[in-house]
């Protein structure tokens, strides 16, 4: 009884568009320009509607920058976390934020690996909330619009010429996003 109904959840979760989103927002928990590709890759197939795909992804990128944000507000509440950064600083460091919070909120999504550190310690420093969000929605939307569009060009490509090898394509062209990012994060830590 109980393996019917997983087995039935699962069938209704690769064609149910609220079943859809929710995977595809859980997947940018984890890795969300690997969910990005994945998802673009769903659509261009014709398996996800890309609105229910496209709106999953923003929910779930937005609500992961907001959670980072509250780890920061969090931490700063914490004693230990405290230690690190001396009363003198914070307040320094909290008039540089909050003259800059929404550029820097907004530049940190372009730079790979910068988003946990800046998001996290604009909570720690309390930074403005309101302008932290509205810049985290407006990076969001073109950052994640700009990847959705050319994975869904690679998608098509990937489609026309690798054919049932086509999603062996997709999670080459997930990771070499993620190694990407991750080289790019190594090259600017070498130049400082």
């Amino acid at each position: 009884m109980f393996s019917l109904s997983v087995t039935a959840l699962f069938k209704s979760a690769g064609v149910h568009p609220l079943l859809q989103a929710l995977a595809i927002i859980l997947g940018t928990f984890i890795l969300e320009d690997a969910a990005t590709v994945l998802a673009a890759m769903q659509v261009q197939d014709g398996r996800i509607n890309w609105v229910v795909a496209l709106g999953a992804l923003y929910m779930g990128i937005i609500l992961g920058d907001l959670g980072l944000y509250g780890i920061g507000r969090l931490a700063a509440r914490w004693s230990w976390a405290r230690r690190f950064l001396p009363e003198q600083r914070r307040i320094k460091g909290r008039a540089w934020i909050e003259e800059r919070v929404f550029r820097v909120v907004f530049i940190s999504r372009f730079i790979p690996g910068a988003r946990l550190p800046t998001y996290t310690t604009c909570g720690y420093l309390k930074a403005s909330f309101r302008r932290f969000a509205v810049a985290a929605i407006l990076a969001t939307s073109v950052w994640t619009t700009l990847l959705f569009i050319v994975s869904r060009h690679v998608g098509q490509f990937l489609i026309d010429h690798l054919g049932a090898w086509r999603w062996a394509g997709a999670a080459v062209f997930a990771v070499a996003i993620v190694l990407i990012g991750r080289i790019a994060v190594r090259l600017q830590k070498e130049s400082e």
